[in-house]
């Protein structure tokens, strides 16, 4: 069987015309003009090989292959319509599922959780945590919120929100502290540093941008997970060394400290959104992520 069909434009051309009774109506409707309406319509006929107009007057009249065509084509959008109205509308009804790691979720997203919650009722927003390399292209996930570094691929939307900046931190409570808070940088050269396996770069990073020897940190305990390395930093074990957006309630609170502030990385933290169908709520968590992260 032949399924090829003429072109969806000119379909949808005729079947306005047709059911309005009137080419410059269709053309109103589709916001065209009545020229590229008779031009849709003139090549289906040459492709149909049948007459679907007649003259009548001033206006034009349906042909016996119009009518039929029409009534095919009306039942067709029409039922298309309604389903793709119920298409939108279970989106709209679904919840929005971000994924996020883990620390992020803890450390920053979950303590804004109930101001989001109040400010954009709508996104029904659902989380999903995860530790190491986050696939943002994974089935169930609407966005995924994520420090990366560009450039981005191009089947992504990427709404850039803020740069990353990575700083050592620790506590009043570490037995250094006073040794340490008026120190140099330099200082942490002889200290052991807490750090985490998932992000082994974090203090050759910093070291560098500060014109020290990266081969000359010493590392202390390690975590598996950037959540447990600044819940050892605030419990006083040592210093360790995090993005600033994860500890600035932290550092506002006085659990820790940074004594010698943040330098910028090549990272930037970022909502991705796959390259799906357009979702407008994606645009409106990017926008309240924007303005939370405002200084």
């Amino acid at each position: 069987m032949n399924r090829e069909l003429p072109p969806l434009n000119a379909l949808r051309a005729f079947e306005a015309a047709a059911r309005l009774q009137s080419v410059s109506r269709a053309g109103d409707e589709l916001h065209v003009t009545h020229g590229a309406i008779s031009r849709q319509i003139r090549a289906l006929e040459e492709q149909l090989g049948v007459s679907l107009f007649d003259k009548d007057g001033r206006g034009v009249k349906l042909t016996d292959a119009g009518v039929r065509l029409r009534d095919v084509a009306s039942e067709v959008f029409q039922r298309l319509g309604t389903v793709c109205a119920e298409l939108r509308r279970r989106t709209e009804d679904a919840p929005f599922v971000l994924g996020c790691p883990g620390s992020l979720l803890a450390r920053w997203f979950i303590p804004r959780l109930d101001r989001l919650n109040r400010e954009l009722p709508e996104l029904r927003l659902q989380l999903s945590a995860s530790e190491g390399e986050l696939d943002p292209r994974r089935p169930g996930v609407d966005a995924t919120l994520c420090f990366a570094t560009p450039p981005w691929p191009a089947d992504m939307q990427v709404h850039e929100l803020d740069i990353e900046r990575i700083g050592p931190v620790l506590s009043p409570r570490y037995a250094g502290y006073g040794r340490l808070k008026n120190a140099p940088a330099a200082a942490l050269l002889g200290e052991p540093l807490l750090h985490t396996v998932s992000r082994p770069q974090a203090w050759p990073q910093w070291a560098g941008a500060q014109g020290l020897e990266p081969a000359r940190l010493q590392q202390g305990q390690g975590f598996e997970h950037l959540y447990y390395l600044l819940e050892a930093a605030a419990a006083g074990l040592g210093v360790a060394i995090a993005p600033q957006q994860l500890v600035a309630d932290d550092l506002a609170a006085g659990r820790l400290l940074a004594p010698w502030g943040f330098v910028e990385t090549p990272a930037r933290l970022a909502l991705w959104v796959p390259g799906r169908v357009p979702d407008g709520r994606a645009e409106q968590l990017a926008g309240w992520l924007a303005r939370e992260l405002q200084p």
